[in-house]
């Protein structure tokens, strides 16, 4: 019995995922960097896993309804190859229907006991012949629990999103997160423009084209290794969403001056800064995480960027010899995440309601801390991937209302065209749904003086 490569990748790639706790993009590096498999297989992985994880919760209910047995009380290997065979019946139209039902039976073979396999073909039979197909809610009597089942996400997701935004541009934002996003990079302008990349990659077999705001960012079309790349290893490029490229513009940092960026890894932001700086200043990239230093070093020795410093600090807690040092600081906060989820699918099913009330705190004590290290006169920017207002606006209301040496800049003359009618005031949310690029807040402050 000769099992598809791929699909057993994908399965064991899930297991890590949804039993030990990995995240999908480390669990899918770690298995592409230690496995041959051809780039078509790479890319068929990379969408079971990334499907089946986005869509967990539709399709454990579609399986429960199909399922004599609960489906907490099956083995894990059993419950994540119900979950792939599922994800290619109801959302890869092109895979034909019995090569899934088919694949995973054999799969079931191999990982479970000798009763598995007909069990699977059982429950994956009933998925294809349309079992299962009245699980969602209806819309209503009960439209958070027919947003959270129709788009698979968490009650508290959904119906938090609701409340704030309604549910007609929820339903639009949860259809967004599940959406494959663009692979978008940013060109390193201390080497090369967008338009030249576009060229440099078109030599390399890759089409691409500009991206939607930002003038650096170029969006690389179809599934491609970006790390196999000449022009990566050339350091002419950083994989970063447009989203992400958002606080560095804001921060505006120019040559010469004294930036430190206080929740530093993986550096995209610390690169990008020192881009805009012309290579001549100082960029302090602070991290909590000793590992995490090490991936700000490798992206600026790649990209070029000499100015960029690593120091390994909390940045929760002040540092004395900082005090008033600084022209800018850039505080990407820790969040909950839930701007990215399109991107990272894993988010969905690793917060809790409950989570908030300490990434604030968190945030509240950074935000407190990093400011005391810049000069009077100098500009702070705080930013996040998430869309919850206490993790954004609220923290910077209770910033300012408590720190009266700091007041709101606009934040409009900062941003690209398209994005600057979203201002208000110092700060901008964007949304994957209304914007097309990830879910990113940003303000800018300014500390009176000089």
């Amino acid at each position: 019995m000769k099992l598809d490569l791929a699909r057993e990748a994908a399965l064991k790639i899930l297991y890590e995922i949804n039993e030990k706790g990995a995240y999908s993009n480390i669990a899918l590096n770690k298995y592409f960097s230690g496995h041959e498999l051809t780039e078509r297989d790479r890319a068929f992985v990379t969408e079971l896993v990334y499907g089946a994880v986005k869509w967990k919760l539709t399709l454990d209910r579609m399986i429960s309804a199909c399922s004599s047995i609960r489906l907490e009380k099956l083995s894990p290997w059993i419950r994540n190859i119900l979950r792939l065979g599922a994800y290619q019946l109801q959302y890869l139209t092109r895979v034909p229907p019995s090569a899934a039902v088919n694949e995973s039976v054999k799969l079931a073979r191999r990982y479970g006991h000798k009763a598995s396999s007909g069990f699977v073909n059982a429950v994956l039979r009933n998925i294809a012949g349309g079992g299962g197909k009245d699980v969602i809610p209806d819309k209503a009597v009960d439209p958070v629990g027919y947003l959270s089942v129709r788009y698979s996400y968490p009650k508290w997701i959904a119906g938090k999103f609701a409340e704030l935004f309604g549910e007609k541009f929820t339903e639009s934002l949860l259809e967004a997160g599940n959406q494959v996003p663009d692979l978008t990079v940013r060109a390193n302008m201390l080497k090369i423009t967008a338009d030249e990349l576009i060229r440099e990659l078109k030599t390399e077999g890759v089409d691409a084209l500009p991206g939607k705001y930002v003038r650096e960012s170029v969006v690389i079309k179809g599934p491609v290794s970006v790390s196999g790349l000449e022009a990566f290893r050339k350091g002419l490029f950083q994989v970063q969403d447009e989203g992400s490229m958002l606080p560095a513009l804001v921060l505006a940092p120019q040559p010469g001056e004294k930036v430190l960026d206080a929740c530093s890894a993986p550096g995209g932001k610390a690169t990008h800064m020192a881009q805009l700086m012309n290579n001549n200043g100082l960029i302090t990239a602070m991290d909590i995480h000793e590992h995490k230093l090490k991936l700000i070093k490798d992206a600026s020795d790649r990209l070029g960027t000499g100015i960029i410093h690593t120091e390994l600090h909390d940045a929760s807690l002040p540092v004395p010899q900082h005090e008033g040092m600084y022209d800018r600081v850039l505080l990407d906060a820790p969040c909950s995440g839930l701007g990215i989820i399109r991107r990272k699918p894993d988010i969905k099913w690793a917060r809790e309601n409950r989570d908030i009330e300490s990434i604030t705190a968190l945030q509240r004590r950074l935000i407190n801390s990093v400011s005391k290290a810049l000069k009077p006169g100098g500009v702070l920017v705080y930013s996040t991937c998430t869309l919850l207002p206490e993790e954004n606006r609220c923290i910077i209301r209770e910033f300012l209302d408590n720190n009266d040496e700091f007041y709101e800049d606009d934040i409009a003359a900062f941003l690209p065209a398209g994005l600057s009618k979203y201002a208000s005031g110092g700060m901008l949310q964007t949304y994957p749904n209304r914007d097309g690029i990830d879910g990113f807040f940003i303000a800018r402050l300014v500390r009176k003086g000089k």
